[in-house]
């Protein structure tokens, strides 16, 4: 069971994917005005304790009771808050125009879900809102810097151009990167970069 998975991973002392952000998020929001941000698929908080660092109203999801103990350790020791709810991504209430940002970094789950999730994700966002992901791409496959090992459990450009219904695409792009989160992201990655906003 993948929760079980995830609780080991987040299980012991070290944080896993590091405790700094992820580089593409760094870079795109602190250009942004702030507001009320959702995290999906969080793990140990990196992202969202940086989002809360400048000002934003944070709500982070996971299901992973490990990972909010890491994520909430992160907070205080940075001083700041998130809201950080256990919960999967189809059974959580996204809402209708409830966040200013949603943000994706390497969440991934199964076709079947993800074609779900999006129009979710269209949805909850308010009007100028912006949704941004950095996930990995199918040509991750055979690569040994992170990522699911499934080709079902990862992206392509068309998952986003016809998953995100009325947003507006001003940036999907796959392209070779050099990460380096913490262990399990470590070496020369394929992944999909996207930055999309709801219209007024």
């Amino acid at each position: 069971m993948m929760k079980n998975f995830w609780n080991e991973r987040y299980g012991g002392d070290e944080y896993v994917y590091g405790t700094a952000p992820n580089e593409f998020l760094k870079e795109e929001i602190e250009d942004l005005d702030n507001g009320k941000a959702l995290f999906i698929a969080e793990g140990e908080g990196r992202n969202a304790v940086l989002a809360a660092q400048l000002g934003w109203d944070v709500t982070a999801l996971d299901y992973s009771k490990e990972g909010k103990k890491k994520a909430m350790q992160l907070a205080a020791e940075r001083g700041v808050s998130i809201n950080y709810i256990i919960d999967d991504v189809i059974n959580f209430d996204f809402g209708f125009e409830q966040f200013d940002l949603i943000v994706l970094i390497y969440g991934h789950f199964p076709k079947e879900l993800v074609s779900q999730l999006l129009p979710k994700i269209e949805k909850s966002l308010k009007p100028e809102g912006l949704f941004l992901a950095e996930v990995f791409s199918e040509n991750q496959l055979g690569r040994s810097s992170g990522g699911p090992k499934s080709k079902d459990m990862l992206y392509t450009t068309p998952d986003f151009k016809n998953g995100l219904g009325s947003l507006e695409i001003s940036y999907l792009r796959e392209l070779d990167i050099h990460l380096d989160e913490g262990a399990h992201h470590t070496g020369d990655a394929s992944v999909i970069r996207v930055i999309a906003s709801k219209s007024c």
